[in-house]
């Protein structure tokens, strides 16, 4: 007996045709034919833009995407999380962010709200922080540089990235919890102001220790403390600022990638999958921890889970440290 089998629904088939598709786009095409372009607000030459570089370098040769970095400096990281809020929630267009991201929002009225415009991705790596003099100064340690600045009122400095950024609000903050008065000076990057500490005309700096890691060994800038809970493994003999009196101060910079509020999730956990092996991967993880960033990896609602707590710590301090927009 011949069976007859009725034939399917067009209804049914069109669907089946359009989730087979998909499938294969988000499976094979995207993969394959599509540009991932990460946008970083920060300018190139630090630590993010050395992350940057291992991360997309690494996703390209292993997965077949090319993936470009694109630095969009502007408005205090507002121009670049702006553009990437606006683009299409494909997964082609990604941001970086760090602290700057949950602080922007307490400082001034943004066009986009980063607790519901962004899906996040990955928390890739954090940055400890170090506060550095020029290897020529007179301060050998933080007790030194603290005890002058209680001398000469105004007079000392400390120059980092800002304003308004985690190095500004780190400063602020020591100020504070010390009781100095000490003069915050704003640069666009960490590398302007160790610039301008290799020439003597900043007191002190607080940056990333991937951005002072090379003047430190070749001695031309000497470490007083770390911002870090702990001590930074490269620099053994430098003690924390908690350590030298200050128990309960400890500031880091986080570096991560969002998407687009309603990319697709299986978009998503691909993207969170490639950078966690990249982040880890054997020929990128020694370059990190070379830089002393410190492979995190929380991904998806771990994540936005840490990006919702640092929003309500940088309120927080930002009141405390009175630290307003002009």
């Amino acid at each position: 007996m011949v069976r007859k089998i009725n034939p399917m629904p067009s209804a049914t088939r069109c669907l089946l045709i359009a989730a087979l598709t998909s499938l294969l786009w988000s499976s094979s095409v995207w993969s394959q034919t599509r540009t991932i372009k990460i946008i970083s607000p920060f300018p190139p030459g630090g630590s993010s833009g050395t992350l940057l570089r291992l991360v997309a370098d690494h996703v390209g040769r292993t997965h077949s995407v090319p993936v470009i970095v694109e630095h969009r400096t502007g408005a205090g990281t507002v121009v670049a999380t702006e553009a990437v809020a606006r683009a299409a929630p494909d997964g082609n267009t990604l941001l970086v962010n760090a602290n700057s991201f949950v602080i922007n929002p307490h400082l001034r009225k943004l066009p986009y709200d980063p607790l519901t415009a962004f899906e996040p991705i990955c928390y890739l790596t954090s940055s400890p922080q170090v506060l550095v003099v020029n290897s020529a100064s007179p301060y050998r340690t933080l007790t030194d540089l603290l005890d002058a600045a209680r001398q000469r009122p105004g007079e000392l400095n400390i120059a980092s990235l800002g304003p308004a950024t985690a190095q500004h609000v780190a400063v602020e903050k020591l100020k504070r919890i010390a009781g100095v008065d000490m003069t915050f000076l704003p640069y666009p990057g960490n590398m302007p102001a160790v610039t301008a500490l290799l020439g003597a005309h900043v007191t002190s700096v607080l940056a990333n220790f991937g951005e002072v890691a090379e003047q430190l060994d070749v001695g031309r800038l000497r470490a007083v403390a770390t911002a870090s809970r702990t001590r930074i493994e490269l620099l053994p003999d430098v003690p924390t600022i908690a350590e030298q009196g200050f128990p309960d101060y400890e500031e880091t910079v986080w570096i991560g990638v969002v998407a687009p509020a309603g990319t697709p999730h299986e978009i998503v956990a691909r993207l969170s999958s490639w950078f966690m092996e990249a982040i880890e991967a054997p020929d990128v993880k020694p370059k990190l921890r070379a830089l002393g960033l410190v492979t995190v990896g929380q991904c998806g609602a771990a994540f936005a889970a840490h990006i919702h707590q640092q929003f309500e710590d940088y309120g927080r301090e930002l009141r405390q440290a009175n630290i307003k927009t002009e």
